[in-house]
């Protein structure tokens, strides 16, 4: 039986002091609680020391951890564990990467600027690059984005070339755009701008200089990995990536333009800017447009332009393409001037061809004249096809050609003999005896000429010699009587073959 609450407590003291019991022991034996066994006899609950800590298999090469953190922070553990191998250690990374997170030593934040800009005073330029997106085209697509920087309003193109020329052409109509020129343009360290970013010794790149001044904008340039310094122009080709060119689809560079020029005027520029709290277009048409300078009327040489010289095959190399150039100018140096639509090639001042661009690569483009003067040079080059003189065989004649241009013999005296023998008996007899030697099995102007002359038994009937002059062709004259000169010589004495021939007798 339990007893009563003061007997209960007597009993709890005279069991712990008189017998000695532990609080464990008086608990069972009273059937309570060890926690009210220890609140009847005023004890506090024991406290645990706490435990010694344990060593760690890393604890030798914390030393060599430390030392390689302060010398290199950027280590990963990855990195330490093939440093620490050699010293012995055999544990895993995870250890090793949970204290390198404890120790590692703490970077410097930088802290930035906030960079205001006046109404017209400057506008930020880059590239971006969206990989091969354009379905069968083997070129990569890029985004010339132009932002001003007061007022956030946004100029986009998309483009299949970063060379000057279409960086050039990209400015062009960004400023036509924009209907105006800002004091300063700010770009990133690309080739067509800047050729070496030294700190305090900028060497940009005289043509785009050249550009700079002809347009009246001047030319400043970010420092190496300072992408806060143009952050006007970084944040929307993040917003480009995330808002216009997810789930994107389009045909071809002009489909994809089109699509980004609606969204850039439609939505872009007439949403509410994130950090101005304003709309672009809205701000561009009220406070900075009308401070814009006016575009210089002098129109600027944006072509690209590539000096080159001309292969064996008459080809001149650009951009990855071929295009061919007269025959005869085999060996020479040529200029290459290329639009986005055209490619025209120059031999000092005077053109010598022009091809529509090709925006892929590997391609021979060529021109059907250029081959002339190669054919006439070389007569197997023309297989299959009739020079002047038998271009009236019709196929019969491009098929015979083609069959002997296989074989060894010269083509140019074979051509000169055909020639002739149409010349004497007719394109329709040559054409017809042409057939029945290859029918036979054979090609060659001799066996053509056999059958003309033995089989078919034909003669000779050249067609009346002509000179180009109508008067002189319609020229005609009587066959001359040649009996006149007979009358001049007198008749020789004839004797009888059977008579002794006349002298002194034998």
């Amino acid at each position: 039986m339990t007893p009563d609450a003061p007997d209960r407590t007597a009993e709890v003291l005279r069991l712990a002091y008189v017998e000695g019991l532990g609080i464990r022991t008086i608990a069972r034996r009273l059937s309570m609680a060890r926690k009210t066994v220890r609140k009847l006899l005023g004890r506090a609950p024991k406290q645990l020391a706490p435990p010694a800590p344990r060593g760690s298999i890393l604890d030798p090469h914390l030393p060599a951890i430390r030392k390689m953190l302060e010398e290199t922070p950027e280590l990963t553990a990855p990195a330490v564990l093939e440093r620490l191998r050699p010293l012995g250690y055999a544990g895993g990374v995870s250890i090793l990467r949970d204290h390198m997170r404890e120790i590692r030593p703490r970077l410097h934040r930088e802290a930035f600027l906030t960079l205001d800009f006046r109404p017209g005073q400057a506008v930020q330029v880059d590239w971006a690059d969206f990989g091969y997106a354009i379905p069968g085209c083997p070129r990569r697509v890029s985004a010339f984005v132009m932002a001003l920087c007061y007022s956030r309003y946004l100029y986009l193109e998309f483009t299949l070339s970063q060379t000057m020329g279409s960086f050039l052409r990209c400015m062009e109509r960004g400023l036509a755009f924009y209907g105006g020129v800002t004091f300063a343009d700010i770009f990133d360290n690309m080739k067509t701008v800047v050729l070496s970013p030294r700190p305090g010794a900028t060497v940009f790149n005289p043509r785009f200089l050249e550009y700079a001044r002809a347009r009246g904008f001047a030319v400043q340039a970010c420092n190496v990995r300072r992408g806060n310094e143009k952050g006007r122009v970084e944040r929307p080709i993040g917003f480009i990536r995330d808002r216009f060119w997810s789930g994107r689809r389009f045909t071809d560079l002009l489909d994809l333009n089109v699509q980004g020029a609606k969204w850039r005027d439609e939505f872009a520029n007439n949403r509410v800017h994130e950090v101005t709290g304003k709309v672009p277009s809205l701000v561009f048409e009220h406070e900075e447009k009308r401070l814009l300078r006016p575009i210089p009327p002098a129109p600027f040489d944006t072509d690209e332009l590539v000096s080159t010289g001309v292969t064996k095959t008459y080809r001149v190399a650009f951009d990855r393409n071929r295009y061919s150039v007269p025959s005869r100018l085999v060996g020479q140096s040529v200029l290459v001037r290329a639009n986005d639509d055209t490619v025209s090639i120059f031999l000092g001042p005077k053109q010598v061809a022009r091809h529509a661009r090709s925006w892929r690569i590997g391609e021979d483009i060529k021109h059907e004249s250029h081959d002339d003067g190669v054919l006439a040079q070389k007569p197997r080059a023309a297989a299959g096809q009739l020079p002047p003189g038998l271009d009236a065989l019709g196929e019969i004649g491009a098929r015979y050609l083609k069959v002997f241009a296989a074989g060894s013999r010269s083509i140019q005296r074979e051509v000169t003999r055909l020639v002739f023998l149409v010349e004497l008996f007719g394109t329709g007899n040559t054409a017809a005896a042409m057939h029945d030697v290859m029918a036979t099995g054979h090609v060659g102007a001799e066996y053509v000429e056999y059958v003309l002359r033995h089989k078919k038994g034909l003669k000779p009937a050249p067609a009346p010699l002509r000179l180009g002059d109508p008067e002189l062709d319609a020229l005609g004259f009587r066959e001359p009587d040649l009996s006149a000169y007979d009358r001049l010589v007198p008749a020789p004495m004839t004797r009888d073959p059977g008579e002794p021939p006349e002298g002194p007798a034998a």
